[in-house]
């Protein structure tokens, strides 16, 4: 029939493999079949193992570097639009290359505009995404775009904590509007580190604005990355009478020695997602929740032409 709703099937890209799992399980479906055949120079081609022909195909799938991660969502994307998929939505809980939303210097590219403009050429009918590093980049889609935030597993995990005299502190100016959000949701007070920066992943100076003395405080930020800007936060504030210290960040890239550095910190927890797989972490400090139930329940929505309002807490 031609109003016929179509059907579901959810695929996963290598990397996201384990996180798409749980949101299938979550959807109620399971996981689609896909293979990736490789040549010897690194190529590699993905096939779909059953038909999506008028289908609603949801690709699971992070795009952090290496850029093989994008390149298998573009080409699923692709295999997926020639094979007369009826929607083809990109599920990416972390939106790699996003640092780079726009030109800090001459001659420098806007990647995040780049890597939108890729995913909607190979096809894609919709993204969903989770914690953008820019909220502007929604902007750079001509496609809907529904951006997801991660208050909604961490806010009721912090209340959980049961924590008095509590802070929410941004480790930089640029989250300092999430943390707004979260310190209106939590009814606490805010604080924000300023810092300058020699070159990427380099700080060369931070200040604190806002008092900490006997607080508990909860640093906010949408990404950890070499753990320097969370782990030099973390040390201002203990030295400036902070209770305690704990992290929350939405996505875990931790590179290089960063696990090194926030087991020596005084941070006592860091709380992330599982947007990014990272199943060789071994750290007490460390406490993953998952973000497939909310993925899974905003694509079901999406297929029923539901309003998702009802996912947002802040």
């Amino acid at each position: 029939m031609e109003n016929s709703i179509p059907a579901v099937k959810i695929f996963a890209c290598t990397q996201s493999t384990e996180l798409a799992n749980k949101i299938a399980y979550e959807y109620g479906i399971e996981l689609g079949k896909i293979i990736f055949s490789h040549f010897s120079d690194g190529e590699f081609q993905p096939s779909f193992e059953e038909s999506v022909r008028g289908s609603r195909v949801f690709l699971i799938g992070s795009t952090q570097p290496s850029s093989e991660n994008l390149m298998e969502m573009l080409l699923m994307i692709d295999a997926a639009k020639r094979a007369s998929a009826k929607h083809i939505t990109a599920v990416i809980p972390y939106f790699g290359w996003a640092r780079q939303d726009r030109k800090d210097k001459p001659r420098v590219p806007i990647a995040a505009k780049l890597v939108a403009t890729l995913l909607e050429t190979a096809g894609a009918t919709r993204i969903i995404t989770m914690d953008l590093h820019a909220d502007q980049i929604q902007g750079f889609f001509e496609i809907p775009v529904d951006h997801l935030y991660a208050s909604t597993i961490f806010l009721p995990y912090i209340e959980s904590l049961n924590l008095d005299n509590l802070c929410v502190a941004s480790p930089d100016m640029g989250g300092s509007k999430r943390a707004h959000l979260y310190a209106k949701f939590l009814n606490s007070e805010v604080v924000i580190c300023y810092k300058q920066r020699k070159k990427a992943n380099v700080i060369e100076k931070m200040d604190l604005i806002g008092e900490v003395e006997g607080k508990n405080i909860i640093l906010v930020d949408d990404m950890v990355d070499t753990a320097g800007t969370l782990v030099k936060a973390s040390e201002i504030m203990i030295e400036k009478g902070a209770l305690s210290v704990r992290a929350v960040c939405t996505h875990a890239l931790l590179s290089g020695n960063a696990l090194e550095k926030i087991e020596k910190s005084p941070i006592e927890e860091l709380i992330v997602t599982d947007s990014v797989p990272h199943s060789n972490i071994n750290s007490k400090k460390i406490h993953v929740l998952s973000c497939a139930k909310l993925f899974a329940d905003v694509m079901h929505s999406v297929h029923e032409h539901a309003s998702i309002s009802n996912k947002f807490l802040i």
